[in-house]
């Protein structure tokens, strides 16, 4: 996963550095492998066999094989050579026959205009530094009549609650740049030209010890991921239905997978 060219170094090193300690753990997460999860994002983009796709930031390449048996071909480009092994790794295990598999950044993405009919990005925009390029991108390798299909978790409509929980995310992993709300992306389509999205949405339930289990916090600080997150848990001050369950903490990142149609 990366962000467009010309960010800083420093965030590029944390990303490498995050997704390449990440990548098997990230691979082998069940919530990543969601069967519901996925199908709803493959429903919503609505692909037909003759059709091409792109998946970027692709990690592990769980998206691409989801799309592979109902497309003619799906690509997945990913910045992370790590994530890369994990993907060729999934297809060979699947034995797609029709994937392939691009190193390289989404901030510039190595493709002809007009080059696919669906360009998918799943739970990667929150890294990016320079969304408004990255989507750009996305717009621009898309063919007239393609879909361009972004997923994300997105953060409260409340500006406290939105930074108690991009403050946790940031300690958590700290290749996280913002996790943005659903105005900011139905912004970003309206600034690019692209019709009003359609819809969707869903909750990721995660309990707080198996995430921190996948997660390299800075400075190895998961007792302060866990503090913020038990001291947030009266009146839900991240606006993701944290409860304690238990002896533990639950939460749910909400979800929405946007979909539009280039015109």
């Amino acid at each position: 996963m990366q962000d467009s060219p010309d960010r800083s170094g420093n965030h590029q090193a944390l990303i490498e550095d995050q997704f390449t300690q990440q990548a098997e753990l990230f691979a082998n997460a069940p919530a990543l492998h969601n069967a519901a999860a996925l199908e709803s994002l493959v429903l919503a983009a609505a692909p037909k066999i003759p059709e091409t796709c792109l998946d970027v930031a692709c990690g592990p390449g769980t998206v691409v094989a989801a799309f592979s048996s109902h497309v003619q071909h799906a690509t997945g480009l990913d910045a992370t050579h790590a994530m890369l092994v994990q993907a060729r790794k999934l297809s060979s295990r699947l034995r797609l026959p029709n994937v392939s598999w691009y190193l390289g950044n989404v901030g510039a993405l190595p493709f002809a205009n007009g080059t696919f009919d669906i360009v998918s990005c799943r739970f990667a925009f929150h890294h990016f530094e320079r969304p408004e390029k990255a989507f750009a991108e996305m717009v621009r390798v898309c063919r007239t009549g393609g879909r361009i299909v972004v997923c994300d978790a997105v953060a409260s409509d409340d500006p406290g609650k939105a930074k108690a929980f991009n403050d946790m995310e940031r300690l958590r992993d700290p290749s996280t740049v913002e996790f943005r709300t659903l105005a900011f992306f139905t912004d970003l389509f309206r600034k690019y030209a692209m019709p009003l999205p359609t819809s969707s949405f869903y909750q990721m339930p995660v309990e707080m010890e198996a995430l921190l289990k996948t997660s390299f916090p800075a400075g190895d600080d998961r007792d302060g991921v866990r503090k913020l997150l038990g001291d947030a848990i009266e009146g839900d001050c991240m606006g993701i239905n944290l409860r304690r369950e238990g002896e533990t903490v639950h939460f749910d990142y909400p979800a929405a997978i946007l979909v539009s149609t280039k015109p």
